[in-house]
């Protein structure tokens, strides 16, 4: 074996701030790249390693079809070799489809289809009998079982439970040459011009023939036609009716309910598809969910009039054409304007929300002469919900959502499926109950399932439930037991979108791949962490290469190969500082290598805060596996909230405390899950929520724009003499905005190749360079420095640039002090992680005046942060703590969990064993309890 391939050979990577670097990662090895944020760890593995395996498979493709694609850019590296497919497993590649669930990313749901479709039993949903099919010799021989010797009509229904006079049916139905057909119960001649009343219900089945059963050879050829006939005309059902008794039986080739007679379609894989037309519930259209309207939300204050504003979407009075609508139904119901909404009459209210069209007349007594109106209105509550469904504005649809409620729909109950579908079971279950057991339980009723199975079915699902136990094996293996098939992937964090898609490419058993991920330990507790490792080792056991982007120690002690990238970040990292197996990184004197052998630490503080006295009191909370939980937060302290992945964590504080908190302080509307009672609110001033969702989703998006500080910029060189000659305003140093930009690019810098089947693709504008302005704005220089050049600087740089202006400089020196000093002013949003954007929100509200009295919740803050990363964070947030606000973090990390002052761990497990508290006080209170998971590893970090 030649050298490059041993080894993926990169020489001289330049790729965002790399230093032309040379690096040989070993293959068919576990690598970690290790280093500070924004020390190139991301470029490397991504941007030049990622990229450039993109492009040589889209170089593969036929000259017709690269001409769709246009040419993906080749990274700025002067060769690699050695390289493999490369599949990238990153936190941001999840459909954001509601019809996208974890069952249809793993492709565990596409084999319950299967399952179904061949080897389910079908129930009646009328009577809950077992469905019966029949082959026509089958139902030649039951008739002539049941009916010996008695004589029998055969009937084919065609019209059940339907309104209409069905004229032009009968008519057909004599052409064809029948005489005589069953209405209602009542075998009837059919005459010319026959009808049924219109306005009510029928069954009609027509009469095939009428005969008696006996062992005569020429009838078993006569029943046979009949039975032929019949099941052409009544859609493979046929009714058999004894002449003496009434006795009425049902026979089908399809599915069949042996009493009612209804029948379903014989199963296939797309009638359990909620994406599927054959399969969706149709209220719903197989989203589970529907918006309603909340006439709460519409009339918010009924004591107030339709005058000062009852009705919420219209406001006040105003001069238009809905009010005078409104005077009329007011005229019509004898009621005014200005009465209480909560005094008008019942219909009248009913009228303004739902509509109604109808003429009156109204007699003046002072003029004695009778006017004529006319109520000719779609109503409040039918606008909104007909703009929600077809306005093609997404502010629109915006709008007409506050006013409705998310539910489930009342047809499926949020199955998503049809009602046939749900009547197809096995072992007892429907395919929805199935979807919704954690995969620990699905897994578990997999194992046992064989035992009730028939010998039939057995044989059928072998191969298809074997595929379905090792798919769910593998979610089990990533530390996702909690999880079920129907939980939509929008839900999911990024740590756990990342380990589905890890846990498919174990099930795909490709060899020879070399796959990248990024910080796939995210959102994981300790005690699960083993299991990751040992499913990335799995995979390199099976002949790939595994390259991973991570900080977490138990992670780089468990790798083959360790690259650490550094020494510090941005302009200052990009080179490689040191590489080598875990033992021979500790021996380097680099940051990384001094936080693992221990020369380094982030410390314990002596004591523990006391807090202000004053309590936050959230009782009884039942949202999603949550068990009556009830929360005393401490407040003017640092909390953590911990527990194992899924015990409960998000739905108690991001579900049902913050929406509960933002109600309060600024009338959010998102509704909290289920909960008792909170008191204490009156302690706080404002709710901060400090997520990872990004600043911006365009490029034009960045951290200048977002903090505010670009505001202040442009000001600033609107007032230079050169821009006041020539009568710049703000404006023309805006890349948003017609006038100074580039209108190649419309001031993105960069345009846009859409790729059709693969992400869009960002290449740099050819005529202004990525620089977004036109030449006579970038001839305007403060300092030397043209605007652009200003977005082009990093965060440290800037400190440094506008020292003497306090109001610019505030808020860059927030950005640096949480340790984002290494980006540019300009970064695109998009190029972000989700730390990283965290810190940018985290910054712009440090950089706010705080009132000593304000309640920030952060979700995981140290997701892609190093160890000193870590530290700088926390003297900033031990900041905020100290002035009296109080600090609650949702973390797994040990680093943070040991240096808070009060902690509420949730467990005991994940899902449904979840949502119970099990442990509170101090850290050192928690290292008492015997149950806790986190003391478990706490206590090594305390007790060293």
């Amino acid at each position: 074996m030649s050298q490059f391939e041993e080894n993926i050979e990169v020489k001289g990577a330049r790729v965002h701030n790399l230093k032309n670097i040379d690096v040989s990662i070993p293959r068919e090895k576990l690598v970690v790249i290790t280093g500070l944020s924004g020390s190139g760890k991301s470029s490397l593995a991504f941007d030049t390693i990622y990229a450039e395996g993109q492009r040589r498979y889209i170089e593969t493709f036929s000259a017709y079809a690269r001409q769709f694609l246009g040419g993906l850019e080749r990274p700025d590296v002067d060769k690699i070799d050695g390289l493999s497919p490369v599949i990238a497993i990153e936190q941001k590649t999840t459909s954001k489809s509601p019809r996208s669930t974890v069952g249809t990313i793993t492709e565990i749901y596409d084999f319950l289809r299967l399952l179904f479709a061949r080897a389910s039993d079908a129930y009646s949903f009328n009577t809950g009998e077992k469905m019966v099919s029949y082959n026509d010799e089958q139902i030649k021989d039951l008739i002539k079982e049941s009916f010996s010797g008695k004589r029998i009509n055969i009937l084919s229904p065609v019209i059940r439970s339907r309104k209409g006079h069905y004229r032009e049916l009968f008519e057909q139905i004599a052409k064809q040459g029948f005489i005589k057909v069953r209405t209602d119960g009542e075998i009837r001649d059919l005459v010319k011009g026959m009808k049924l009343d219109r306005y009510k219900t029928h069954d009609i089945e027509i009469v095939i023939d009428r005969l008696k059963i006996d062992n005569n050879t020429d009838n078993d050829k006569r029943l046979m036609e009949t039975i032929n006939t019949a099941m052409y005309h009544g859609e493979d059902v046929l009714m058999v009716i004894d002449q003496d008794t009434q006795e009425v039986r049902y026979f089908s080739r399809n599915l069949m309910c042996p009493s009612t007679g209804i029948s379903y379609p014989n199963p296939e894989p797309n009638n359990f598809s909620f994406n599927s037309p054959k399969g969706a519930c149709p209220k719903c259209n197989g989203i589970g969910t529907l918006y309603e309207i909340n006439e709460d939300k519409i009339i918010p204050n009924p004591n107030l009039s339709i005058n000062a504003g009852a009705l919420a979407p219209h406001g006040p009075e105003k001069k238009s054409w809905i009010f005078k609508q409104f005077e009329t139904i007011a005229q019509r119901y004898g009621f005014s304007l200005n009465d209480p909404f909560k005094s008008i009459p019942e219909e009248a209210k009913q009228t303004i929300l739902y509509g109604g069209n109808e003429k009156f007349s109204v007699e003046s007594k002072t003029l004695g002469v009778t006017r004529d109106y006319k109520i000719d209105f779609e109503g409040v509550a039918n606008f909104i919900e007909n703009q929600y469904k077809s306005a093609e504005s997404t502010s629109l649809k915006r709008w007409a959502k506050d006013y409705m409620d998310k539910v489930n729909c009342s047809e499926c109950h949020g199955s998503r499926l049809r009602k046939e579908s749900l009547y197809f079971k096995v072992n007892g279950l429907n395919i929805a109950e199935l979807a919704q057991k954690d995969i620990i339980d699905l897994y578990q009723w997999f194992q046992e399932l064989d035992s009730h199975l028939s010998d039939m079915q057995l044989k059928i699902s072998e191969e298809i439930t074997k595929e379905i136990k090792a798919r769910l094996q593998f979610l089990l293996d990533v530390g996702l037991d909690y999880l079920s098939l129907n939980r939509s992937s929008k839900s999911l964090s990024g740590g756990e979108a990342q380990r589905i898609r890890l846990a498919t490419q174990i099930g795909s058993q490709l060899v020879g791949v070399l796959y990248i991920l990024d910080e796939p330990s995210i959102g994981l507790h300790q005690r699960d962490n083993e299991k990751l490792i040992k499913s990335l080792v799995s995979l390199r056991d099976i002949g790939n290469s595994v390259i991973v982007v991570e900080h977490d120690k138990d992670m780089i002690e468990h790798a083959d190969y360790v690259i650490d990238i550094g020494p510090k970040a941005g302009k200052h990292g990009g080179e490689i500082i040191s590489e080598g197996s875990p033992s021979e990184l500790k021996t380097h004197h680099t940051l990384t290598a001094d936080y693992l052998n221990g020369s380094k630490e982030i410390e314990v503080p002596e004591k523990r805060r006391e807090g202000n006295g004053k309590v936050l009191s959230l009782k009884g909370c039942t949202g999603n596996n949550l068990k009556n939980v009830s929360l005393d937060i401490p407040l003017g302290k640092m909390i953590g909230i911990t527990g194992v992945s899924g015990s409960g964590k998000s739905t108690l504080i991001n579900e049902t405390l913050y929406p509960i908190m933002n109600a309060h302080y600024f009338n959010g509307v998102k509704k909290p899950m289920p909960y008792k009672s909170i008191k204490g609110l009156e302690h706080i001033d404002k709710v901060i929520d400090i997520n990872q969702s990004p600043i911006g989703r365009t490029p034009r998006s960045n951290p200048a724009t977002y903090t505010g500080t670009f505001s202040e910029i442009r000001s600033l060189f609107a007032k230079i003499p050169e821009a006041m000659i020539r009568g710049y305003k703000p404006g023309r140093f805006s890349f948003n905005v017609k006038g100074g930009r580039c209108e190649t690019c419309q001031g993105g810098g960069l345009r846009v190749i859409e790729m059709n089947f693969l992400p869009d693709v960002y290449v740099e504008c050819e005529t202004c360079q990525g620089k977004r302005f036109n030449r006579e704005t970038l001839e305007i220089r403060y300092k030397g420095k043209s605007i652009s050049d200003i977005l082009e600087m990093t965060i440290n740089e800037a400190v440094e640039f506008f020292e003497h202006i306090p109001k610019i400089h505030k808020k860059l020196k927030t950005i640096k002090d949480v340790g984002l000093g290494y980006i540019t002013l300009g970064q695109q949003s998009t190029t972000l992680s989700g730390g990283e954007a965290q810190r940018i929100k985290l910054a712009t509200e440090l950089s706010k005046r705080d009132t000593g009295n304000t309640f920030y919740i952060l979700d995981e803050p140290t997701t892609g942060l190093h160890f000193e990363d870590i530290r700088v964070l926390m003297i900033v947030l031990n900041k905020l703590v100290n002035k009296g606000n109080t600090v609650l973090i949702i973390e797994h990390n040990l680093d943070v969990i040991k240096t808070v002052d009060y902690i509420f761990d949730i467990g005991y497990e994940g899902g449904k064993n979840g949502g119970e508290i099990v442990a509170k006080g101090t850290p050192e209170d928690i290292l008492k309890n015997k149950k806790s998971y986190t003391a478990q590893f706490l206590k090594k970090e305390l007790i060293a």
